[in-house]
């Protein structure tokens, strides 16, 4: 006897089968909502084997997402929970991002006639607003502003 059963609604299970149909969204996506179409009790209602079988992985992701249907709501087990914070915190905060910005719009030091990104990255660490930054956190940075 399963611990947590699926049972879709008749919007949810038109929206799981639009995803699986038109391969709408990530591959993550669209297999949830093929173990989530085969899981449903008032649907085909197979076992988590034959579910795990027939998508390609394992019989704990089929309980797992079981488990997240019936706890976390519907969408939380299609999209995925949303990360709280992101994996890694933002290295420039807004004051500094808005003195790379103003270097970057200024006159280049003498000797260069444009600003490279490893060059910004080397006047920003030398006129100390971080300790050490990549040429790739500027060009995100920059990037943002166009």
């Amino acid at each position: 006897m399963k611990k947590y059963i699926v049972r879709l609604s008749d919007a949810e299970r038109a929206t799981l089968s639009e995803v699986v149909k038109k391969l709408k969204g990530s591959s993550q996506k669209v297999r949830r909502a093929q173990i989530l179409l085969k899981a449903d009790a008032d649907g085909p209602g197979w076992t988590d084997a034959k579910i795990a079988e027939a998508v390609g992985c394992r019989t704990k992701t089929v309980e797992n997402i079981r488990e997240r249907v019936v706890t976390s709501g519907f969408e939380v087990a299609l999209h995925g929970q949303p990360r709280a914070e992101p994996p890694r915190a933002k290295l420039l905060d807004g004051q500094q991002e808005a003195q790379v910005i103003a270097m970057r719009l200024g006159p280049p030091p003498k000797g260069f006639a444009n600003w490279s990104l490893r060059l910004l990255a080397e006047q920003v660490v030398a006129l100390e607003v971080v300790d050490a930054i990549s040429h790739e956190t500027i060009h995100q940075t920059l990037k943002k502003t166009r």
